[in-house]
C-alpha cells in the first residue's frame, strides 16, 4: 500500500469508529465499510440518506445499514469489504512496526551511552589532562543522564510491549468478536442480541413498523422422529425463506429454538398480515431430504403472530402483543396467521 493510501485510509478510520461509537453501530466488516465510506464522502446519495436518518432519530438501525449498504456500497468500486480489511491490517501492521522500530531504537540509544560511558571511564583511568577533578563534573552530568535515559527507555519498552502484545490479541478476536456479535452460527440470521437493540431503538425512536413471530409447528417431534440434525436442516431451510423476503428493510432474526421474529419498518398491520401468510404458504409447501433414508418431509408448517407499533409501545409491549398472537394462532390450530 502507498503511504499516502495508508495515511488515507487511517485518517478515514479514525473519522468513523468515533461516529459508530456515537451512534451505536455494531462493529460488523459492513458497517466499517458503510462508515469508512460516509466520511470518505466518495457517495453523496448515501451521505444524504445517513444525515436524513440520524436528523430524525440521531441512530442509524440495523435494518437501515443494511439497506444502505445493499443500495450503495455492495458492489462498488470506490470501497468494498476486501480493501476495508486489507486498510486494517495495514493500519495494525505499521502500528506494530512502528512499535517494533521504536523499541530496537531506543534500545540502541542505551547501548550507546553505556559505550560512551566505558570510555569515558576508561580515559579517566589514563594519565592526561585536565585534571579529574576538572572532567569529574561533566562525568557525572553524563552518568546521571545515562541513567536517567536507561530507565526511561526501559519503560517505554516495557510499555510498547504491552501495547504490542494487545494489538496482537486484539486483531486475533476481531474477526471471532464481528462473526458472533450479531449473527446465530446456526441459521446466519441476525441473532436475539440483533433483535433486542434494533426493536428498541425503533420503539424509542417511535418509527412506524409491524413486528412478525412465527413458530415452527410440532419441531420437537420432527426432533424426536428423525434427529436433532433433521431438525437442523429444518431450521436453516426455513431460514432461507426467511432471508427471500427480506426486501425494502425488513429484516429476519433467530429469536430463539424454533421461533424467529422480522421487522417490517414503515407498514401497517395488514401489509405485514399479507406477508406472514405468504411466508405461511411457503414454509407448508418445503419438503426437507432426510439423510438417514433419503426420503423427503414434508407437513412443515408454522404458526404467526403479527402487531403493529403504536402511540405509546415500548419493546416489551410490542413484543408481548405479538408473541399473544403467536399463541392464539397456536391454539386456533396452527398454520395461520393471528390476527385474522
Amino acid at each position: 500500500m502507498k503511504k499516502n493510501d495508508f495515511q488515507k485510509s487511517a485518517a478515514n478510520l479514525k473519522k468513523a469508529v468515533p461516529l459508530m461509537v456515537k451512534h451505536h453501530v455494531p462493529a460488523t466488516p459492513a458497517n466499517y465499510a458503510l462508515w469508512y465510506t460516509y466520511v470518505d464522502q466518495t457517495i453523496p446519495e448515501l451521505n444524504a440518506e445517513v444525515d436524513a436518518i440520524l436528523k430524525d432519530f440521531d441512530i442509524l438501525p440495523l435494518v437501515n445499514t443494511n439497506l444502505l449498504y445493499r443500495e450503495h456500497i455492495a458492489g462498488k468500486a470506490e470501497v468494498n469489504l476486501q480493501d476495508l480489511k486489507h486498510n486494517m491490517e495495514a493500519l495494525v501492521t505499521e502500528v506494530s512496526s512502528s512499535m517494533t522500530d521504536v523499541i530496537a531504537d531506543t534500545s540502541q540509544f542505551s547501548k550507546v551511552l553505556e559505550q560512551s560511558f566505558d570510555e569515558l571511564s576508561t580515559q579517566m583511568e589514563s594519565p592526561r589532562n585536565p585534571t579529574l577533578d576538572e572532567v569529574m563534573p561533566l562525568i557525572q552530568q553524563l552518568v546521571d543522564e545515562a541513567n536517567d535515559i536507561r530507565h526511561s527507555t526501559d519503560f517505554i519498552n516495557d510499555q510498547l510491549k504491552n501495547a504490542s502484545d494487545e494489538i496482537a490479541r486484539l486483531k486475533s478476536q476481531l474477526a471471532k468478536v464481528q462473526c458472533n456479535a450479531l449473527f446465530d452460527s446456526l441459521t446466519s440470521l441476525y441473532n436475539r442480541g440483533a433483535f433486542d437493540a434494533d426493536l428498541n431503538m425503533f420503539c424509542e425512536a417511535k418509527q412506524p413498523m409491524s413486528l412478525i413471530f412465527l413458530d415452527i409447528d410440532h419441531f420437537k417431534t420432527f426432533n424426536d422422529e428423525f434427529g436433532h440434525l433433521f431438525g437442523d436442516t429444518i431450521l436453516k431451510g426455513i431460514s432461507q425463506r426467511l432471508k427471500q423476503a427480506c426486501r425494502g428493510g425488513i429484516t429476519a432474526y433467530r429469536f430463539g429454538g424454533e421461533e424467529f421474529a422480522l421487522i417490517i419498518p414503515n407498514k401497517s398491520l395488514r401489509v405485514a398480515r399479507q406477508m406472514a401468510d405468504a411466508l405461511r404458504l411457503a414454509i407448508e409447501k418445503m419438503t426437507i431430504k432426510d439423510r438417514k433414508n433419503g426420503s423427503k418431509v414434508g407437513n412443515i408448517t408454522a404458526s404467526f403472530g403479527v402487531a403493529e407499533f403504536t402511540t405509546g409501545d415500548t419493546y416489551s409491549s410490542l413484543v408481548e402483543r405479538a408473541d399473544k398472537m403467536l399463541y392464539d394462532a397456536k391454539r386456533a390450530g396452527r398454520n395461520r396467521v393471528m390476527p385474522f
